[in-house]
């Protein structure tokens, strides 16, 4: 099980205001503030922004987070694209990953790929 993730980012004021907007509406807040690096969770950081001097990004990294509800994917994704982040893949059903995964998928100010997904009920 995995207990937490980080990323790289170049401006950590930048990208704490950033994911203080995206992750709100999947419930995450910022928890933890150190010199370097910001943590995000619901009940304790699971998501850190980590403070580097050069942002170094995989193409084949990224970062899944689960949530609630189609209409928080679609929240997640919407606030993204509002404060600057681009799109990845726009919200929908990924079928071709497993029946039921609905997912979005965007690019975060310093490249970082983050996905907000949810499993939706067959009709």
């Amino acid at each position: 099980m995995i207990d937490h993730v980080s990323i790289p980012v170049s401006d950590l004021e930048r990208a704490a205001a950033f994911y203080e907007k995206v992750l709100a509406p999947l419930g995450y807040a910022r928890l933890v503030e150190r010199e370097a690096t910001i943590g995000f969770g619901k009940s304790y950081p699971e998501f850190w922004l980590n403070l580097r001097a050069e942002v170094t990004v995989s193409d084949g990294a990224h970062v899944a987070l689960r949530t609630r509800g189609t209409e928080l994917v679609q929240a997640f994704y919407d606030l993204a694209l509002e404060n600057g982040g681009t799109c990845d893949g726009p919200p929908g059903p990924r079928e071709a990953t497993n029946p039921g995964y609905y997912a979005a998928f965007i690019v975060d100010l310093d490249g970082n790929r983050v996905e907000a997904v949810t499993f939706v009920a067959a009709d």
